[in-house]
């Protein structure tokens, strides 16, 4: 991972702590960065699961569990609250599964990261999981590959939730982000020398527009989208474990930060550091033009 990069993230987490008075417990890169297939000009996307204080929680109406940017300079910030990720977790949602399981970490707290990543595994649906990715390589084979000639950086986007549904089936669990780990699910020789040389013209910064459609992928993606629309339907469906585990897993992490994630020194000056610089900004605002 890029130093400058790294560091602009680092500091740009600690700004959001102290603007909404949260604890940022896990960040990582989401999308094309973190499959491995970026190009240049790709966004950094920076996914967040944060935690309010204790007393937070205890509103009868709900508060708002997201908190989103906008993309500013190729960087997009986006973050979920804890007791929603727990849900989304409770859910088997893959999204959330994958954000755990990126290879490009910003921050990391070991002991929220071990309770959420076993409730993943406890939560894990083969079955919603397949009907996820096998949606999202329909959703993407029907909008970008049809006709004569195609987008052929679209393949990626068909590929990958299909070798996301070969490691399901095959491992019964979660499968890895990385697009190469995917990728040695594929064992015939051509379809995986044409798909490394299609990798190779990506991460190159190659422009990679309209061209004739490639029939070898073509062949694999439809045999692919055939065989798990039936495959996903002959799964059954796995029963979901007590609610007391997740309820476990959130007091549990609430109550191992409460006695310094709020008082702490580094987390009190971050948040005076943010209000004076905001402060100063309206101090500046105010002056009249020369």
């Amino acid at each position: 991972m890029d130093k400058a990069v790294f560091e602009r993230v680092q500091a740009k987490l600690l700004e959001i702590e102290a603007e909404h008075t949260v604890r940022i417990l896990y960040a990582a890169e989401s999308g094309s960065r973190a499959w491995g297939f970026e190009s240049r000009d790709s966004d950094y996307d920076v996914r967040f699961i944060y935690a309010h204080n204790k007393n937070w929680y205890l509103n009868i109406l709900p508060q708002r569990d997201v908190i989103e940017y906008p993309v500013f300079d190729a960087f997009d910030y986006s973050g979920w609250d804890l007791r929603k990720a727990l849900l989304l977790i409770h859910k088997s949602n893959p999204v959330l599964f994958e954000w755990l399981k990126s290879p490009a970490v910003y921050r990391k707290d070991e002991h929220c990261y071990h309770i959420m990543e076993e409730l993943s595994k406890e939560y894990f649906s083969q079955k919603s999981s397949l009907y996820h990715y096998l949606h999202m390589a329909k959703k993407n084979y029907l909008q970008f590959l049809q006709g004569d000639a195609v987008k052929i950086k679209k393949y990626f986007y068909v590929l990958r939730p299909i070798l996301a549904c070969m490691w399901i089936e095959n491992y019964w669990e979660s499968p890895p982000v990385e697009f190469d780990a995917l990728l040695t699910k594929i064992t015939e020789h051509r379809l995986l020398c044409e798909i490394n040389a299609l990798l190779a013209k990506k991460k190159s910064g190659i422009e990679l527009d309209l061209e004739p459609r490639i029939e070898i992928l073509h062949d694999f993606i439809e045999k692919a989208l055939k065989h798990f629309e039936c495959a996903a339907k002959t799964v059954e469906s796995k029963r979901k474990p007590k609610q007391n585990i997740l309820e476990a897993g959130f007091i549990d992490i609430l109550e191992y930060h409460e006695p310094y994630s709020w008082s702490s020194p580094q987390f009190v000056a971050t948040q005076f550091k943010h209000e004076a610089l905001v402060e100063l900004d309206k101090r500046l605002a105010s002056l009249p033009d020369n």
